[in-house]
Parts: structure tokens; sequence; C-alpha cells
């Protein structure tokens, strides 16, 4: 029996790796659709060749700007970057141009002292794994006699 086991484990084995990894890929269920894009994270960063002097001047207008977008509801948090180099924002917005133009809109981004970079953020879509019954799972039954 002990041989028999191993056999069958040889074989699909075999077979597993005798089946392209395309067909096997194609025989399971559909990807799901892409999740939207919920908010953007946007790292802002000063440039190493800003002088401290021409920030300063700038980070009145920048801070009023910065809480109007706040108040606005087109940041939804903000952050200090522990390395002193800048803020990470997480914006309200639907797109990575709908945030660059945000953000292009501050005064240290019109002053060309700072750089951006964007991430789309959306659902953590392998959570509908959780909520998605299998396809062989039995169905409800009536439990009434």
């Amino acid at each position: 029996m002990h041989l028999v086991s191993r056999r069958l484990v040889a074989v699909l084995l075999a077979s597993l790796v005798a089946v392209p990894a395309s067909a096997r890929l194609s025989a399971q269920a559909p990807a799901p659709a892409p999740a939207p894009t919920t908010g953007i994270l946007t790292t802002l960063t000063v440039k190493t060749d800003a002088q401290r002097a021409d920030i300063m001047k700038v980070m009145p207008n920048e801070v009023r700007d910065t809480v109007k977008l706040y108040l606005d509801g087109k940041i939804q948090q903000w952050y200090a970057r522990s390395d002193g180099r800048g803020v990470v924002f997480i914006l309200n917005c639907a797109t990575v141009a709908e945030a660059k133009a945000l953000m292009d809109g501050l005064p240290l981004a019109k002053a060309n002292l700072v750089t951006f970079d964007y991430i789309a953020l959306g659902p953590l879509t392998p959570l509908r794994m959780l909520i998605t019954e299998p396809a062989n799972a039995p169905k409800d039954r009536d439990c009434r006699a």
C-alpha cells in the first residue's frame, strides 16, 4: 500500500509539471475586476538642492493652502516623514492625475522646491475570498422537516 501511495504522488506531481501553467490558470475562475481607486498615497520630498531659506519663505502659504485642502476634504490623512525630508498625504482622489493637479497647485511645488510620488490605492481585493462561496460549496438547505 505504501508503494501505491508513493506512485500516486509521483503521478500527480508529474501531471502538474507536464501541464503548462497557462493551462492551469485558464481552468481557474476568471480574475475579478480590478478594484476602484479610492485614494492616492502621495509623498512630498524636499529637493536635495533646495535652500532652507527658500523653503521658509514659502511655508506660510504652503501650510495655509494645505489646511484648505484638508478642510475641503481633499486630504484624508497627512503625516510628517520621519527622515525630515517632507510629508506623506493620503488624498481623496479617484485618479493620480487629480492628485497631481492638487499637489502642483501648492506653493512649494510652484516654487520647484519639492518632488512628488503617487500611488493609487484601492480596497484589498483578496478579502473577497472571505465573502465568496467556493464553487463546490453546498447550497443552503431548508432545515424544515
